[in-house]
């Protein structure tokens, strides 16, 4: 993809997510019918977060994940939720402030190709279903390795390609043809929704992630698919 196509990207999915930004957290329950909690939860006890900790949630979109990485860190732990919509970000401040998370979570309207942060910043950085979105994957893992402490960890969540093919066919099915089906029929959201699958595309298979997620820097790297691939985490750690 050469720099205009990722510009082109880039202004697209802003668009499309500054869109759906009421419906997002809506849409995702019934998208993965309730399952991406279940998936968080797995993730965060496999991060192993203390008291204190420091952590940035990349593309952090309404702030659910930001939100379970400050209850975590506690009051003197420190995470920063950072997403280029602003309309995504209002919606995670009024859940940051709900929760009176406030004195834990920042918020900040920042690029993922450029993350504004020194090297060696936070305890753990993470991504939930965005890196398929990103203009360039292998550039945002690079850069969530670099604003890592060295032993610190990169975590990413993400929808994935079943190995299984005919399984991964089924799936295919739902989530290209039936799911913007659903999102018109709950949210009149027909065009945005039919994208988002779309960029599942191009995107790589878990091993092929997990080979990304080595040359970024980060090994070794951990990786469980969820409800036969349909998901998945992998978890990479900082040298």
């Amino acid at each position: 993809m050469n720099q205009n196509q990722m510009k082109e990207k880039a202004k697209y999915v802003h668009s499309v997510f500054e869109s759906i930004a009421a419906e997002y957290d809506k849409m995702n329950n019934i998208i993965s019918f309730g399952s991406h909690i279940a998936w968080r939860n797995y993730t965060m006890k496999q991060m192993n977060i203390r008291p204190g900790d420091t952590a940035l949630d990349v593309a952090c979109g309404t702030c659910d994940w930001t939100i379970a990485l400050a209850k975590a860190v506690g009051e003197k732990g420190r995470v920063v939720g950072l997403d280029f919509s602003q309309n995504m970000l209002d919606v995670g401040a009024f859940k940051v402030k709900r929760e009176g998370l406030d004195s834990v979570v920042t918020l900040v309207n920042g690029d993922a190709m450029q993350l504004p942060y020194e090297d060696n910043t936070f305890d753990f950085v993470t991504i939930g279903f965005a890196l398929r979105n990103v203009p360039d994957i292998q550039t945002v893992l690079n850069e969530m390795t670099r604003v890592v402490k060295p032993g610190g960890k990169v975590v990413s969540l993400e929808v994935s390609k079943p190995p299984f093919l005919p399984y991964r066919k089924l799936f295919y099915l739902y989530f290209y043809k039936i799911l913007p089906l659903i999102a018109k029929w709950t949210v009149n959201k027909y065009e945005e929704y039919a994208w988002l699958p779309q960029s599942l595309t191009h995107f790589p298979d878990s091993r092929e992630l997990a080979r990304m997620f080595q040359r970024a820097g980060l090994e070794p790297v951990q990786v469980k698919l969820f409800m036969g691939g349909v998901a998945a985490l992998h978890i990479g750690t900082k040298a």
